[in-house]
């Protein structure tokens, strides 16, 4: 087998490398079995993309990085919510690292697409995450059982489109949370007046230099209580 197609016990090495170097330098402290859940989860999406193509990127290795670290990168910004919605979720990002990394949240995940829903749900079993679940559907028809603490999404659409769309599954002192690369600076000036920003959290990535940013935002009557 040539260099480029390393054996699969070399690539879940360097898959684990990376990520172990990536969760030292989030100074995110996971145990061994969340880790090895995190590995899991990336096997099984290299494997169900070989036939429905759930993402572009192809190599295990760079799912660590631009998925999983990507979004274990938001972890500590979010605090300790108790409800979290991950809207237009696709493949589960963020919604089941956030999950594997915090037992404590209570993770639902949302997306119209069928097979990305089968996915997660398959996923969900697979990994033994008890406190995720996935549901089938537009965010603007959900009815859910409760109000979220965080409301998440991460290339789901625009900050105007995510708001109008997500603002009212949002707990009275909720956020809206966008996971965004450069600073979105003619988004932001497209709020509608009823949303305001909260504030902006740049990001590092490990094992990237890519630009990538937290835009926390909250309902301007919110704020007034």
């Amino acid at each position: 087998m040539s260099a480029a197609s390393p054996q699969p016990a070399a690539a879940e090495a360097a898959c684990s490398e990376l990520l172990t170097n990536g969760l030292d330098q989030l100074a995110l402290r996971l145990a061994p079995a969340q880790v090895a859940q995190l590995l899991g989860f990336v096997s099984l999406l290299a494997k169900w993309n070989k036939t429905y193509n759930l993402t572009a990127v192809r190599e295990p290795e760079q799912m660590v990085t631009a998925h999983l670290l990507d979004c274990l990168a938001a972890v500590a910004p979010l605090g300790s919510p108790g409800r979290i919605l991950d809207v237009g979720t696709g493949a589960g990002l963020p919604g089941i690292p956030l999950a594997i990394a915090r037992p404590e949240w209570r993770v639902t995940m949302i997306d119209a697409v069928a097979k990305k829903v089968a996915f997660v749900q398959q996923a969900i079993g697979l990994l033994k995450l008890p406190n995720a679940r996935v549901e089938h559907g537009r965010v603007e028809s959900y009815k859910s059982d409760g109000p979220f603490d965080v409301v998440i999404s991460r290339a789901f659409a625009e900050l105007n489109d995510f708001s109008h769309a997500a603002l009212d599954q949002a707990a009275p002192q909720g956020t809206l949370v966008a996971m965004k690369g450069v600073y979105p600076h003619d988004e932001l000036g497209r709020l509608p007046a009823n949303v305001v920003v909260d504030r902006v959290v740049p990001l590092r990535i490990p094992g990237t230099d890519a630009q990538r940013h937290l835009v926390f935002l909250r309902a301007a009557a919110k704020l007034e209580s």
